[in-house]
């Protein structure tokens, strides 16, 4: 059997949960799935997130870093991400994730405010795509640094809430008139860089001291949570409306499960 060094070991399964985005992609784009179960799939994996967060990410930073590193990286992981997720918005990257006519419509106005530019939306989009895909592809990385193992729980649980996100936002592209090419491109770009960015998760901090490794975790878990309540709950509510909060409790009680089988 071969042995692989653990760096390429966490670059291989923060590819195989960025993939999703891709997959997502294609189906979202292809597919012409109905807007409300594009929104349930997103509901069901803001759920899956939430609870992987909350039971796995933060615990395991307290755990090594106490509260006071815990506490920082969240709220400064969330404050990074709110900040750089406000300066998208403002230059047509707020409905990223939306499915429906809201990319059409924040096409237009850009084209509309910038008549001279060829690029409209298109750099914004792609730069926001991979502010809401580093943060959960580092959390690969660092799980691995306790035992050299990766945590099939938190592989599985991105895995599951990358393929809404990749859906949604695919679906709304192709509506604001986006190519296969750039979508499927976009998506599978970023699908590389989050093994790229798993094995950085890894490489980048096997040599910092415990405090620092939970503060990143902190960071990553803070970002990930200002991501779903600032793009994919909004996609889920608009359609789903009421039976959003249900189907993220699904969600939240399948990542759950699958955490404590992992135990």
């Amino acid at each position: 059997m071969i042995d692989f060094p653990t760096w390429a070991v966490a670059g291989f399964w923060g590819l195989v949960s960025g993939s999703a985005l891709l997959l997502g992609a294609g189906i979202g784009y292809f597919a012409h799935v109905p807007q409300r179960l594009i929104a349930a799939v997103m509901a069901f994996g803001s759920g899956v997130l939430i609870s992987t967060l909350s039971l796995d990410l933060m615990e395991e930073a307290y755990k090594k870093g106490g509260f006071d590193s815990t506490a920082i990286g969240f709220v400064g992981g969330a404050a990074v991400y709110t900040a750089a997720n406000w300066l998208l918005a403002r230059y047509g990257a707020k409905h990223r994730k939306r499915s429906g006519e809201h990319q059409a419509q924040e096409r237009q106005a850009v084209q509309q405010n910038q008549p001279t530019s060829s690029d409209d939306n298109g750099m914004a989009l792609a730069i926001g795509a991979l502010l809401d895909g580093i943060p959960e592809s580092i959390v690969i990385g660092l799980s691995m640094l306790a035992g050299g193992s990766v945590s099939i729980v938190a592989v599985v649980a991105i895995f599951l809430s990358n393929l809404p996100e990749g859906l949604s936002s695919a679906a709304g592209m192709r509506k604001a008139g986006r190519t296969p090419i750039y979508v499927l491109g976009l998506w599978g770009g970023i699908a590389l860089i989050s093994g790229v960015a798993s094995l950085v998760g890894y490489s980048v901090f096997s040599g910092f001291s415990p405090e620092v490794v939970a503060a990143t975790t902190a960071v990553s878990a803070g970002a990930v949570l200002a991501m779903i309540a600032d793009t994919m709950i909004p996609e889920a509510f608009d359609v789903a409306h009421n039976f959003t909060g249900l189907i993220t409790v699904l969600g939240f009680l399948v990542s759950f499960v699958l955490s404590k089988m992992g135990g």
